[in-house]
């Protein structure tokens, strides 16, 4: 195996920060002729570490392998399953078994605050001491003034504020996932939803939202209004995502959809019966579209 540049990091949502330490990280590798390596995790090691902690991804397995194809173009991406076994490893054996064995690295490129190895007891100055390869430690990438980081995108995202999380992204965030079976009261009421689940992804603020919908990853994004949360008159016991799409009739049962929210139109509400809801629905639906034609 040809001697690579390794980027490592967990690089969850792959946002304009990461992006930048791995176009670094890969004109590197084009300078001196060496292949150009991504590492990374799964699940994400704060799974493990945390393993009651709500759903924090901001992009799921899937999303994250696309964006690194269409963004980054590593020529080789590794993705370690972050299990008991591995998070046992000390550092040096970090080292040995996946710098040095596995990736040949030459160059090793992390964050500023990068750990590894058992009880994280492995850091930057620890590659450093190695003569095996070289270590960089990237600068942290800010924009106005503020690191740019996953926390401080999910907590926009957290917050409904979508253009300022995906300015940080620089892509568009999606929630990408399988359609399951409901309860079809949707369909009852003349609405009929694509009903997802959020799994390990982040949920973000409850509500209301306009979106957009790509199905099975192919052709033209389709407009919609979505609903994110538990719906309180009904109370589903995990948060769910239920998708209306406009002027739309086929089976999505058992594809997969990718869910781009643009704008939260208002809080999830509790309705004192179905007529009131409807009407509410068919408003959300025309501020949506209002909204979508419009950006």
């Amino acid at each position: 195996m040809k001697r690579a540049v390794v980027a490592i990091g967990n690089f969850d949502g792959v946002h304009i920060g990461h992006q930048t330490l791995l176009s670094h990280a890969r004109a590197l590798a084009e300078k001196h002729g060496l292949d150009f390596t991504v590492l990374t995790f799964s699940p994400h090691p704060r799974q493990i570490f945390q393993p009651n902690v709500a759903p924090f991804r901001i992009s799921c397995g899937h999303v994250k392998r696309k964006l690194f194809d269409n963004l980054i173009k590593p020529d080789h991406l590794v993705t370690l399953d972050f299990n008991e076994e591995f998070r046992s490893k000390t550092a040096s054996e970090f080292i040995d078994d996946i710098l040095i064995k596995q990736c040949n690295a030459a160059f090793v490129i992390v964050g500023q605050n990068f750990h590894f190895g058992y009880e994280r007891s492995g850091n930057i100055e620890t590659l450093q001491n190695r003569n095996e390869f070289k270590t960089i430690a990237a600068d942290l990438f800010d924009v106005d003034g503020a690191v740019v980081s996953s926390s401080r995108i999910r907590e926009h995202l957290k917050n409904a504020e979508m253009n300022q999380a995906n300015a940080l992204l620089g892509w568009d965030w999606v929630i990408q996932s399988e359609v399951v079976h409901g309860d079809k009261r949707g369909r009852e009421i003349g609405y009929p939803t694509a009903n997802m689940h959020f799994g390990d992804t982040l949920v973000p603020s409850h509500g209301v939202y306009a979106v957009r919908v790509q199905i099975d990853g192919k052709g033209e994004w389709l407009n919609g209004a979505a609903n994110i949360g538990i719906r309180p008159m009904f109370e589903t016991a995990m948060p769910m995502l239920e998708t209306y799409i406009f002027d739309f009739d086929g089976d999505l049962y058992g594809k997969q959809l990718k869910i781009k929210p643009v704008q939260k139109l208002r809080d999830e509400m509790k309705f004192d019966d179905l007529d009131a809801l409807v009407i509410q629905i068919k408003e959300d639906c025309k501020i949506a579209k209002n909204i979508l034609h419009n950006t």
